[in-house]
């Protein structure tokens, strides 16, 4: 299978991002594998694995945030981030209200809508949740299925005062044979 030009751009982000000082890439298939192949070529010294625990995960990323990390937080799938649901909603979501703005840890969250194909890994590892969390959360939230969607999201995430959480579709990262 050969990448897309979608799958490029998220690549060529991913590269961008990892220029700055700041950045740490945190999640599974990050250190041992690239997250289908969008983190190749980034320095392992950036890439921190995680185990399952996706609720430890978004609290990790908050404390990087807090001490001045700029984190790209990786989900493998949105289905899995209900697991994260409390640090992300009542944490990571409201920490700038309830601090009364004395912090405002920024976090960028990457995650993707499961293909299924070639084998079809079941409902609930492909399901658009898209709308669960632009519901739930205050900071933006985009899925992005275009080239230009992912330039402007990322380059939109590195600007915005606040966390991000973009959506890809993994079905999108192959040409089509």
């Amino acid at each position: 299978m050969q990448y897309s030009k979608y799958h490029e751009a998220i690549h060529k982000q991913m590269l961008s991002l990892a220029l700055r000082n700041d950045v740490l890439f945190i999640g599974q298939q990050v250190h041992y594998q690239d997250f289908y192949g969008t983190l190749k070529g980034i320095s392992l010294d950036k890439r921190i694995e995680m185990p399952v625990a996706e609720e430890m995960q978004m609290g990790f990323c908050i404390g990087l945030a807090l001490e001045g990390f700029l984190p790209v937080c990786i989900y493998q799938r949105i289905d899995f981030m209900y697991r994260a649901m409390d640090s992300l909603c009542n944490h990571l979501n409201l920490l700038p209200i309830i601090s009364r703005g004395q912090f405002t840890p920024k976090v960028i969250i990457r995650t993707t809508i499961g293909n299924d194909k070639p084998v079809n890994p079941g409902r609930q590892h492909t399901q658009d949740l898209t709308n669960v969390f632009q519901a739930a959360l205050k900071f933006p939230v985009v899925k992005v299925t275009t080239e230009k969607e992912v330039n402007d999201a990322y380059k939109d995430a590195v600007t915005l005062s606040s966390p991000m959480l973009i959506i890809e579709e993994q079905k999108l990262y192959y040409k089509e044979s």
